[in-house]
């Protein structure tokens, strides 16, 4: 009962999870354009995750696997699904994600028989990690609606996300954690494990017992996959900005149901990966060209970001593609040698910038 009255005065106030301010870039996220100055490795049809294997990194590209060392791409295997997520294993195993809904694990990248599969209820796999004691960790974005069909889950207010522990040598899957809103991107750390929720803007940590602590929260960004950090830490990527439009569309439940029913689903007022293609987007705020310039500090439609942070999950610094920007949609950062390889999905490109510049400069 007490619940209820709270959530009806805060819909009245505008307060609490009804508010439509969105918090601000500033401190440790201090926008850039670091992100613009990034040299492009590769560009790509539909690029996805990211994962490196030994002097090589593997990069999902739709259905293809492709190994890339040095400048010159190749082409490992042809999935029939899109790759929705990778993971490679310390003993030289590679994990698949097909479509969302299915996981293979092989013994080497080139192995033809997978040696596990998990299928059973998965929906909508989209990021994996491997732990310590071998097991795989999964998160499962939505049980309702599809991989690619994130859109739709943020603007039905989805919370199905959920966790997954897949054990590759005992073939069986454990849930560690359900209800999640938008589950996308996992990584190890010690004995918890680290979940960014995009939709309810946040970082958490799910302990062996299933208690879940806020370990970073109010982004102003929908955060998504997780990668290890040399030095300790971690890379936290961010796929799409927060509005005060989408913030307020999200509140206006009439609205929302119209604009899902009557309305194509490319002009939602919704986020997106990429922006500025066609006149017929609807208008972010103040996202529009003035005398033929788009303003980096308008309110973004789409947004290219990646956060540094520290062992304990508080942000070192950040790397931005701003509004005027074109790498937006970063959805994987690995370090891959003495540089950090980014996926900025929005434009299609494998990205790269140098660990030194970044940790001498801004990562002072």
């Amino acid at each position: 009962m007490i619940a209820a009255i709270s959530a009806f005065a805060n819909r009245f106030l505008g307060r609490g999870d009804a508010t439509i301010t969105v918090p601000s870039f500033d401190g440790a996220l201090k926008p850039n354009q670091l992100l613009e100055q990034a040299e492009t490795l590769l560009a790509c049809d539909a690029p996805e995750d990211l994962a490196v294997d030994g002097d090589a990194l593997l990069i999902a590209d739709g259905p293809r696997l492709v190994r890339l060392a040095g400048s010159s791409p190749a082409e490992i295997r042809t999935f029939e699904r899109p790759i929705s997520a990778l993971a490679m294993l310390p003993a030289g195993g590679l994990a698949v994600a097909l479509g969302g809904t299915e996981v293979r694990v092989y013994d080497d990248i080139k192995a033809g028989t997978p040696t596990s599969v998990f299928t059973g209820d998965l929906n909508a796999v989209n990021a994996l990690a491997h732990a310590a004691d071998g097991t795989l960790i999964a998160t499962d974005g939505s049980m309702v609606r599809g991989f690619s069909d994130w859109a739709r889950d943020l603007m039905e207010l989805g919370a199905t996300g959920r966790v997954f522990q897949l054990d590759p040598k005992t073939r069986t899957t454990k849930q560690l954690a359900s209800g999640l809103g938008y589950a996308f991107g996992a990584v190890a750390d010690g004995g918890d494990v680290l979940v960014s929720e995009s939709w309810r803007h946040r970082l958490i940590a799910i302990a062996p017992d299933g208690a879940r602590t806020t370990v970073l929260g109010r982004l102003p960004v929908y955060p998504s996959r997780l990668a290890p950090a040399g030095g300790g830490g971690f890379w936290l990527t961010a796929f799409i900005a927060r509005t005060q439009l989408v913030e307020f569309v999200l509140r206006e439940t009439a609205f929302r149901r119209r604009m899902i029913a009557e309305i194509e689903p490319d002009y939602w007022v919704v986020p997106r990966l990429s922006s500025g293609h066609s006149f017929k987007e609807p208008l972010q705020g103040a996202h529009i060209k003035t005398m033929g310039v788009m303003k980096p500090w308008a309110p973004p439609r789409s947004y290219g970001l990646v956060i540094r942070l520290a062992a304990d999950g508080s942000p070192r610094y950040s790397l931005h593609s701003r509004a005027d920007g074109v790498n937006h949609g970063v959805v994987a950062a690995v370090e891959f040698g003495r540089d950090l390889v980014m996926i900025a999905k929005g434009p299609g490109r494998v990205l790269k910038l140098p660990l030194a510049s970044l940790d001498e400069g801004i990562g002072a």
